[in-house]
């Protein structure tokens, strides 16, 4: 009883009724075929070629087109479009789009003739039920007599309430025609995802897509904040010493000033260009602005002194040895060093010294940043730098060892980095 009482609900879903639809589409492409067939066929009948040929050509004319049709790479697309709107089904692939490849062009000629096959015989149906249904549904409001349907096909009228069966199978025949679309609609909308969607390795291969663009953007995201922070701390620092020497020092105000729009420029560009990229269709990575590496080490240093930093540089080992990507993180991992010495010293930019530290040698690159701070240091505080930092640090296999420590008596802080590096440039 439950399962009569689901096929009955199923005639009041609209769903029901969207599904006879998508049918009835591939019935009016079923037709369409026959009058190309058609067309063809007598072409073909012409050439007075024998039975086992002609049979052949026919059966050729007959699959011929719709595989054909089915392996254009818009047809995937059109049918996603009807089966998402009319079978209510859900890709993984969002929209669904042109084929790609050859096994998916190959998948969707088989569904595309799946759609014909089952269309063409609910259309030959559903032209049975309606016209016959029409004619029942009238006969006990017609005169007794026999009527034809169709030429060999004929029923009687007796006049009388023994008529009412043929509205009632009328009826009837409507109902078994929508909950056969029914039926067979679930049954494609099961199949739909496994034939027009993506394989399991065509999944992956998505995953892996959006993972690595995932990646990419928190890459972006990184340098956005090592870049454009380094700057705004630079900015700000280099704002409060010009305000406090204005009128007794103009000319290092004046100094302090060019190096603040040098640094806003320089943040600006670097902002310009990451939104750039997330604003681009083309696949992340692909954006052709160089990054800065330890080759700009110089720029960064005098950035940085500009605001009244003193920073004491030492160097050693040849740093344009370094393989690129390594020399990238390495900049930006001395950039937030410099940048969190800023912020977190708590003394002002005049007062405050930084011990910079690069050393190149067979055992890897060391970079160590060191900077006096006031008392109990906060640079463990709510800010994403040495998280950052650890991330870079991360992928390229280091090590990192960040924390207070005393000298003589002077409270310390420490950024201590090594990375384990081939001496091949690349």
């Amino acid at each position: 009883m439950k399962a009569v009482a689901r096929a009955i609900g199923s005639l009041w879903r609209t769903s029901t009724y969207l599904r006879w639809v998508y049918l009835l589409l591939g019935a009016a492409l079923v037709l369409a075929f026959i009058l190309v067939d058609s067309a063809l066929g007598a072409v073909a009948a012409d050439l007075g070629l024998p039975k086992v040929a002609t049979g052949i050509v026919w059966v050729l004319i007959g699959l011929v087109p719709p595989v054909v049709l089915g392996l254009l790479p818009a047809v995937r697309e059109v049918e996603g479009i009807a089966v998402e709107s009319l079978l209510a089904v859900r890709f993984d692939e969002r929209p669904l789009g042109p084929a790609r490849t050859w096994p998916q062009r190959r998948r969707t000629a088989a569904w595309f003739c799946l759609h014909l096959l089952a269309g063409g015989v609910v259309g030959i149906l559903s032209t049975i039920v309606f016209g016959v249904g029409a004619i029942w549904l009238a006969a006990p409001f017609r005169s007794a007599g026999s009527r034809e349907i169709v030429p060999g096909l004929s029923y009687d009228i007796r006049g009388d309430w023994t008529d009412l069966w043929m509205p009632a199978a009328a009826i009837g025949g409507l109902a078994g025609l929508f909950l056969l679309s029914a039926a067979v609609g679930a049954l494609l909308a099961y199949l739909a995802p496994r034939v027009l969607g993506p394989t399991a390795a065509e999944r992956i291969e998505l995953l892996e897509q959006q993972t690595a663009t995932l990646a990419e953007r928190n890459r972006l995201a990184r340098e956005l904040h090592d870049s454009v922070g380094h700057a705004l701390s630079l900015v700000t620092i280099q704002a409060a010493a010009a305000r406090r020497v204005l009128s007794s020092d103009p000319d290092f105000a004046e100094t302090a000033l060019a190096a603040m729009e040098t640094s806003a420029r320089a943040a600006l560009a670097d902002l310009d260009h990451v939104l750039g990229l997330l604003r681009d269709d083309r696949r992340p990575g692909s954006g052709t602005t160089p990054q800065a590496t330890l080759g700009g080490l110089d720029r960064l240093v005098e950035a940085t002194r500009a605001g009244g930093i003193t920073i004491e540089v030492e160097r050693s080992g040849d740093l344009d040895q370094l393989p690129a990507a390594v020399s990238r993180e390495a900049y930006r991992i001395v950039q937030e060093g410099l940048t969190n010495a800023i912020r977190h010293a708590g003394r002002p930019a005049g007062e405050l010294a930084v011990e910079l530290s690069i050393r190149l040698d067979t055992s890897g690159l060391r970079l160590t940043v060191t900077n006096q701070i006031a008392g109990k240091s906060d640079h463990s505080g709510g800010g994403r730098g040495l998280a950052g930092i650890r991330e870079r640090v991360a992928v390229l296999r280091g090590t990192v060892d960040a924390g207070p420590f005393t000298a003589d008596d002077v409270p310390l802080w420490r950024l201590a980095v090594r990375l384990p590096v081939s001496m091949t440039k690349g």
